[in-house]
């Protein structure tokens, strides 16, 4: 099941997509069209660009994240629980430095930075239009920025569907002079509130190293 899982959310969407069908209404706009019988717009919702709050409380690692993930390309790491999480190098040809998969569960992570420096805002804009490659209907349902362990990150909770499937998806955002860093759990629908604060916990693990 957790092998399955993740082969839907990143390659079945370059497959033949039996579960959702592009189809065009009589005035030329496109839509995509679910087998419940719903549909939405292709494009989605536009991206917005409101004002996104700060979370006034301040956010860090938990002191059962022992085991420290070092990433190879920015001046960052990962604490994590090594009880509850195992994890393995990207593999070549994929974007992520790290893969994460929870022990006793149906939640994932990964781990992307890169060198470059992007605006937070900007960043944001990339994550919601690449995920829409892959989930057309992806929505962000909620978003902050955070102190997170003396760093300012993107807090952002986007939930979308492939293959029929109900995905969420939750991540924390980062951009220095240093690179840029997307760390992002995600889990199907049905489980991401049983899931939260393992989600949470996990996230706060990322420093910056000295």
């Amino acid at each position: 099941m957790k092998n399955t899982l993740i082969l839907l959310v990143f390659l079945l969407a370059s497959n033949v997509n039996y579960a959702q069908i592009n189809a065009v209404t009589e005035v030329g706009e496109e839509v995509i069209l679910y087998e419940d019988g719903t549909w939405i717009f292709k494009n989605g919702d536009p991206i917005e660009t409101q004002e996104i709050p700060l979370n006034p409380t301040e956010f860090s690692k938990s002191d059962n994240a022992g085991f420290l993930l070092k990433s190879e390309k920015i001046d960052k790491g990962f604490y994590i629980n090594p009880k509850k999480w195992m994890f393995k190098k990207g593999e070549d040809g994929t974007e992520a430095e790290y893969d994460l998969q929870m022990k006793d569960g149906d939640l994932y992570g990964m781990i992307i930075s890169e060198k470059i420096q992007i605006p937070l805002l900007s960043l944001r804009q990339i994550a919601l239009e690449n995920g829409r490659s892959v989930a057309p209907d992806l929505k962000i349902v909620k978003e902050e920025y955070r102190m997170v362990n003396g760093m300012k990150l993107l807090y952002l909770q986007m939930n979308g569907t492939t293959q029929g499937i109900k995905f969420s998806y939750v991540g924390y955002y980062h951009s220095d002079e240093g690179g840029t860093l997307q760390f992002v759990t995600y889990t199907s629908q049905n489980l991401i509130d049983e899931y939260q604060s393992v989600c949470e916990e996990l996230l706060n693990g990322f420093v910056e190293l000295n």
